[in-house]
C-alpha cells in the first residue's frame, strides 16, 4: 500500500472567476458584484467550510453587509451547479469545498471535533475502477468520507487526581 496520500495539482484553463462567468452567462443570468465578492472570498484560502462560517468570514473582512445571508446561500448553490464547489452534508449541516481545480480525494471525519482530513489513494481508485468494471458500469468519480475519531479526540484524557488540585 502507497505511503502517500498527498494531493496533486491539476491545471485548469479557466480561473474560478471565469469558468463561473462562463456557468452564469449559459443561464442568462449576471454576475453580479455580490457573487463576484463572495467567490473572491471563498477562492482566497482553501478549507472546509459551511454557509455560517463564510458569514462569519466576510464580517471579519468587513464586507458581510455587502451580501445578504440569502444571496449567500443562493449563490453557495450556484458554485456547486458551476462545479466549483462540492457539498457534502455532516453533522446536519452542508460542508463546502473546493472542487475546481481540485484533485478526487477523499475525507476522514472526525465525529467529536469535527474536523475533516484529505486524502487521495491510488489503492481507492483502484477499487473503485475493479468494481466498476464488475457491474459493467463507467465510474466517473466517487465520494469517500471515513467517519471515526482523529488521534488528538482519541488520546485518553488525564483524569484529574485530588491532589492535583492542592
Amino acid at each position: 500500500m502507497s505511503q502517500s496520500f498527498a494531493l496533486e495539482n491539476v491545471e485548469v484553463s479557466l480561473s474560478p472567476q471565469q469558468r463561473f462567468e462562463e456557468f452564469l452567462r449559459s443561464r442568462g443570468k449576471r454576475n453580479t458584484p455580490q457573487r463576484r465578492l463572495i467567490l473572491d472570498q471563498v477562492f482566497a484560502r482553501h478549507d472546509h467550510f459551511d454557509a455560517e462560517d463564510l458569514l462569519a468570514h466576510l464580517r471579519e473582512s468587513g464586507v458581510a453587509g455587502k451580501v445578504s445571508r440569502a444571496s449567500l446561500y443562493r449563490t453557495l448553490k450556484q458554485f456547486v451547479d458551476a462545479g466549483l464547489l462540492r457539498q457534502m452534508n455532516l453533522g446536519g449541516r452542508a460542508i463546502y469545498e473546493h472542487d475546481y481545480g481540485y484533485p478526487q480525494h477523499d475525507h476522514l471525519h472526525c465525529q467529536k471535533c469535527e474536523k475533516l482530513i484529505e486524502f487521495s489513494s491510488d489503492e481507492v481508485k483502484s477499487i473503485r475502477e475493479a468494481v466498476a468494471r464488475e457491474h459493467q458500469f463507467r465510474a466517473q468519480g466517487h465520494r469517500l468520507i471515513i467517519f471515526g475519531v482523529c488521534s488528538a479526540c482519541a488520546r485518553p484524557k488525564r483524569q484529574k487526581r485530588p491532589l492535583d488540585l492542592v
